[in-house]
């Protein structure tokens, strides 16, 4: 009796495209509510489907609606069905809920989390959870030569940045809008500080890095003017220097504001002695630039130099002096944030080296070292290379 034939083995060529990675697209739309791993308003949503889950989450909403936001140092006077609330919850599908900072109605996902996280005595939860999911979205920075033709090689760096948003059409248009907010005598603070959290938020992060992070020598003192007047600080910041402490109560009694300064403290949080940070550094520089827009807007102390503060003071912190002064030098000396800083601005400064052939490939070079950014291009490649193999397979 003869045997039947063995079905062909595909070529090893087929086969070895489950092993080809996808390179990440300039063109990969910004993370949505279905992309993320556990939206806090998908978690919700599975919340109200059951009746025990949202029960407890109206009532805690009602708790917390009427707790107000205590400082660090201060612990609230919560009510046991409060407390009794937070406890349903933390098995249920809120648990660990995450929101994206490009995310579509951001500010309920962020609602939604701080009704979780409110007070630190609602539960386990610590003021130091960041909101946002922790993922890489970092793409290698695609140089046009032809752009970098329109720069003049006398220009000062910051010069050239702002020259390359100008040549972007999103990005000179979101310029041109917090531009308009933010000048003139009579500027208004708060539409200034929404602009340009819009820019920070919604332009390419190349170039708004490139724009706020461009290195200057510290004789070229107009350089370090432009970066310095990035944010428009005449509008942007108080005129008068107000209390550190009361910045960190206005800021933590606005759920955006609140959420970028614990993702700050998150990411560009020094873990020893020994500066160890926390998490890499585009992570913290992220986080930074992420604060630019709120109440708390960092900006550089000077035109000499790269240092960061906040446009605040401690006198006057009573028995609180210690605890302004950690808030303070969180940004003022912070080792991660000034290394972050430091590297940034040195890797823009290769952008525009002579041998532009050597730079463009550094560039793509220094970010697909990132191991965390090299195991996230795998993801949209399995799906893409599987439905690949498989329609192979089905004409072999």
């Amino acid at each position: 009796m003869q045997r039947p034939p063995s079905p062909r083995s595909p070529p090893p060529a087929v086969l070895l495209l489950l092993l080809l990675p996808l390179p990440l697209g300039a063109g990969e739309p910004l993370p949505t509510e279905r992309r993320l791993l556990n939206s806090c308003i998908q978690a919700r949503r599975k919340c109200q489907a059951d009746p025990t889950c949202k029960a407890a989450y109206h009532h805690l909403d009602s708790c917390t609606s009427s707790i107000s936001t205590p400082l660090p140092s201060e612990e609230p006077s919560v009510p046991a069905d409060c407390l009794e609330a937070a406890q349903q919850l933390r098995n249920s599908s809120l648990k660990g809920c995450t929101c994206h900072r490009r995310m579509k109605n951001q500010a309920t996902c962020l609602g939604i989390y701080w009704t979780i996280h409110r007070a630190r005595s609602l539960g386990d939860y610590e003021l130091e959870v960041s909101p946002y999911e922790d993922a890489v979205t970092s793409k290698p920075w695609k140089i046009d030569l032809n752009e970098l033709n329109v720069l003049k090689p006398d220009w000062d760096l910051c010069l050239k940045f702002a020259m390359l948003c100008t040549l972007n059409d999103k990005c000179d248009r979101l310029r041109k809008a917090y531009g308009e907010a933010c000048s003139g005598p009579r500027c208004q603070r708060q539409v200034c500080l929404g602009q340009l959290l819009t820019f920070f938020e919604k332009a390419a992060e190349s170039h708004a890095q490139g724009m706020l992070l461009c290195p200057c020598a510290p004789t070229d003192r107009g350089c370090g003017e432009r970066r310095r007047n990035t944010i428009a600080p005449r509008c942007a910041l108080p005129s008068a220097a107000p209390s550190c402490l009361e910045l960190q109560r206005l800021c933590l009694s606005d759920p955006l504001c609140r959420s970028r300064l614990v993702d700050f403290q998150t990411h560009c949080h020094p873990m020893d002695i020994l500066g160890t940070c926390a998490t890499e550094q585009s992570r913290c520089l992220r986080a930074y630039l992420g604060l630019i827009g709120t109440v708390m807007t960092p900006n550089f102390v000077s035109n000499v130099n790269a240092s960061v503060a906040l446009s605040c003071t401690c006198q006057g912190s009573g028995n609180l002096q210690e605890e302004c002064e950690q808030l303070e030098g969180f940004f003022s000396r912070n080792p991660c944030l000034t290394e972050a800083i430091a590297a940034k601005m040195h890797f823009h400064s290769q952008l525009f080296s002579q041998d532009r052939a050597d730079s463009t490939f550094s560039v793509v070079e220094h970010q697909n070292k990132n191991p965390a950014l090299r195991s996230l291009a795998w993801v949209p490649s399995l799906f893409s290379c599987t439905l690949t193999l498989i329609l192979l397979l089905s004409f072999w």
